[in-house]
C-alpha cells in the first residue's frame, strides 16, 4: 500500500476501472473535528507511506538541465520527503512531445506519480493542459483551483494566467505546475 495522501491507499494488485490490471485508489474515512476539519486516522497500526515513485517533465523551449532550477527544485522536494525520482526529461512546448512523454510514464507500472513544470500559461506556445488533459481518466479540479488561491496570496491577480491542473489516469497521479521556481514551490510545499 502506498499513501498519495493523507487518507489515500494505493493497492497493485487490484484492477483500476477500465483499464488494464495495475492500480486501485482506496479511500479512508476520517472523522472531523469540532472545526469541522478531516483529520488523518491515527490509529496506532496505521501504515507507514511508502516512497512514490516520481517522474518530473520540464516542459520548455529555452531550458536545459543545466538551468533547469524548476525540474531541480522539484526533484529536491520529492527526495527531502522521502519519493524517488523514478524519470526526469525536458521537452519544448510541442503538445505532441508533452504527450508522448507523457503518455508513456502513464502506461509505465513503475511511475506512481508525474509532475509537469511549464507550458500552462496563456502565451501562444503554452499547450500543457490541451497535450495532457486529452490523456486523463479524471479530473482533480481542486488542484488547481487551490493553487490558484495559494498563488493569488503571492504574486496576486498575476494567478489567473495560471491553468494548473492534475488529475488521474491509469492510477497515476498528474500535475501540472507553471515553469517558475516559486510555483513549483508552493504546489509542493502548500498541496
Amino acid at each position: 500500500r502506498r499513501d498519495f495522501w493523507p487518507g489515500t491507499r494505493l493497492r497493485r494488485d487490484s484492477v483500476t476501472l477500465g483499464v488494464a490490471p495495475r492500480r486501485t485508489l482506496e479511500c479512508e474515512l476520517r472523522q472531523p473535528t469540532n472545526d469541522g476539519l478531516a483529520m488523518p486516522p491515527t490509529a496506532p497500526d496505521s501504515p507507514t507511506p511508502e516512497p512514490l515513485q516520481i517522474a518530473v517533465l520540464t516542459i520548455s523551449d529555452s531550458r536545459t538541465f543545466a538551468n533547469d532550477r524548476s525540474g531541480d527544485a522539484l526533484r529536491d522536494a520529492l527526495e527531502e520527503s522521502g519519493h524517488a525520482l523514478c524519470r526526469r526529461e525536458l521537452v519544448p512546448d510541442d503538445i505532441f512531445q508533452i504527450r508522448a512523454v507523457v503518455s508513456g510514464w502513464i502506461a509505465d507500472a513503475e511511475v506512481d506519480c508525474i509532475l509537469t513544470t511549464g507550458g500552462t500559461g496563456v502565451t501562444g506556445r503554452d499547450g500543457t493542459p490541451e497535450a495532457i488533459e486529452p490523456l486523463l481518466v479524471r479530473r482533480i479540479d481542486g488542484f488547481g483551483e487551490l493553487f490558484r488561491q495559494y498563488s493569488l496570496e503571492e504574486i496576486g491577480p498575476s494567478t489567473i494566467q495560471s491553468r494548473a491542473f492534475a488529475g488521474v489516469a491509469n492510477a497515476t497521479l498528474v500535475f501540472g505546475l507553471p515553469g517558475s521556481t516559486g510555483a513549483c514551490r508552493t504546489a509542493w510545499n502548500r498541496i
